[in-house]
């Protein structure tokens, strides 16, 4: 019976296991922490208690793996919003104008998202799940990995495997398991932006619309200044979340005064007064340490029989929000790559080559808005990502109306293109020949989003009374 061991049950290592089903007859995921019964947080995600977005190319892969879970989601009350249209959104060009397309996000609590997946994975009869699990080491060699030392409750065991596949996240120890194989140290490529997070949950006012709309502000590099934003979501269950985050030298405070000062000084008041009227439904966490790390795996002579997927190959600082959706184009990556061929000779290899392409989109466009800030530590630097997020900004900001523009600049934003659809010159003719409209006032902007109701202290919303852009 052929076997696949999974290290991590986290979103990236569950979606790996139902990858797997149709190509191995036994899937075992190995989880050093316990999993909750319910949607909660667990000891081995900090990061759960933090804004978490799905782009629409990660949702269709989710789909696609694992059929009926969107819809699950939906039914528990995560929320779709469209693409720039669901959000009030500000990016590095100023407020955006409010655009239909087909791209769009999909909002709810990362305890809520692994949950249901979870239980999806884990009721397909070949997938077993062993908690309270520690690897300690690869076994095989350096041309063959063929399972893992691993500590359990019982003590420590060998497991055999013909796939490990490593989702253990940021802390991945494959790096130092490959070089007690033999195999050289993994290249590392660092971008080091000193982003902090700091996130609190509330509970929504009485008479919010079920459809309100949530606000987005992006940090914005190339000013000398720290990158500084904001989001404040609507998920499940009535609540709302809000993130503040900032750049190295411009990291929001914690404390109760300055939580809300920071969230009253993103360019308008409007999120410091939205959560004046909800009430906190939680502390003030942060989170912090999350630089932009890649590891070349696809750059060594990668044993047979080895995968890292997820953040334990490519994570990016959490406020780009791709990481999930990349897991999940991963993952799908994987199934349809094994599924061709199986596990022969060098497969593994084929499937890294792959994953590493698509983790190079997301790394392009995160990394150079990142390397845009000051102070950064960095030990890469590429170009190209930088114009591409300029030129999605004016299209937003403008109202460009061109077809073609529009669809991709927003595939791209959602994972749908890769971001060589933004790259020829028809596109950026287009672009820089749209319209020359001025930039939309902060009382426009909010004018364009009724579903905020009588939440607003202004007046109605196409009644501006001042000009704060």
């Amino acid at each position: 019976m052929s076997r696949a061991l999974v290290l991590g049950g986290g979103l990236a290592g569950m979606l790996a296991a139902a990858a797997l089903t149709g190509t191995v007859d036994q899937v075992v995921v190995l989880e050093r922490d316990t999993f909750p019964d319910t949607p909660e947080p667990r000891r081995g995600l900090p990061q759960g208690h933090h804004s978490h977005i799905l782009m629409r190319g990660g949702v269709e892969a989710i789909d696609e793996l694992l059929p009926g879970t969107v819809e699950e989601l939906y039914a528990a009350g995560a929320k779709k919003r469209g693409l720039p249209s669901g959000a009030l959104a500000r990016g590095p060009e100023g407020w955006m104008e409010r655009l239909d397309t087909d791209a769009y996000l999909l909002l709810c609590s990362r305890d809520l998202l692994d949950h249901i997946v979870r239980r999806q994975v884990l009721d397909h009869d070949g997938v077993v799940v062993r908690e309270a699990t520690r690897v300690l080491e690869l076994t095989g060699s350096a041309t063959r990995v063929t399972g893992v030392l691993a500590e359990t409750p019982e003590g420590e065991e060998r497991l055999d495997a013909d796939l490990v596949v490593d989702a253990t996240g940021r802390g991945s120890r494959a790096p130092a398991w490959l070089t007690a194989l033999g195999l050289p140290e993994v290249r590392e490529d660092v971008v080091d932006a000193g982003i902090t997070y700091v996130s609190r949950w509330f509970e929504a006012p009485p008479g919010t619309k079920d459809d309100f709309p949530g606000v987005m502000i992006q940090m914005t590099p190339g000013t000398g200044k720290p990158g500084q934003g904001a989001g404040l979501l609507p998920m499940e269950e009535g609540r709302w979340i809000l993130s503040l985050f900032g750049s190295r030298g411009g990291e929001p405070p914690n404390d109760e005064d300055g939580f809300v000062r920071f969230a009253r000084e993103r360019h308008h008041p409007i999120i410091a007064d939205l959560i004046a009227q909800a009430t906190p439904a939680g502390p003030i966490r942060t989170y912090r340490n999350i630089p932009d790390r890649r590891r070349r795996y696809e750059k060594l002579p990668l044993p047979d029989g080895l995968v890292v997927i997820g953040d334990a190959a490519s994570a990016l600082n959490p406020v780009h929000g791709t990481g999930m959706s990349v897991a999940a184009q991963c993952a799908r990556l994987l199934r349809d790559e094994l599924a061709d061929g199986g596990l022969r000779p060098k497969a593994t290899r084929r499937v890294q080559a792959g994953i590493a392409r698509i983790n190079g989109g997301a790394w392009r466009l995160a990394v150079n808005t990142d390397q845009g800030l000051p102070h950064v530590r960095a030990n890469v630097r590429l170009q190209g990502g930088a114009l591409a997020d300029r030129m999605a900004a004016r299209v937003a900001r403008t109202g460009c109306r061109d077809p073609h523009v529009i669809d991709a600049v927003f595939s791209v934003a959602s994972l749908v293109k890769p971001m060589t659809a933004m790259m020829s010159p028809s596109f950026l003719l287009a672009v820089l020949r749209g319209p020359r409209k001025p930039a939309l006032t902060s009382e426009q902007a909010i004018a364009r989003f009724p579903e905020f109701g009588d939440l607003l202290p202004y007046g109605a919303p196409d009644r501006p009374t001042r000009n704060t852009a």
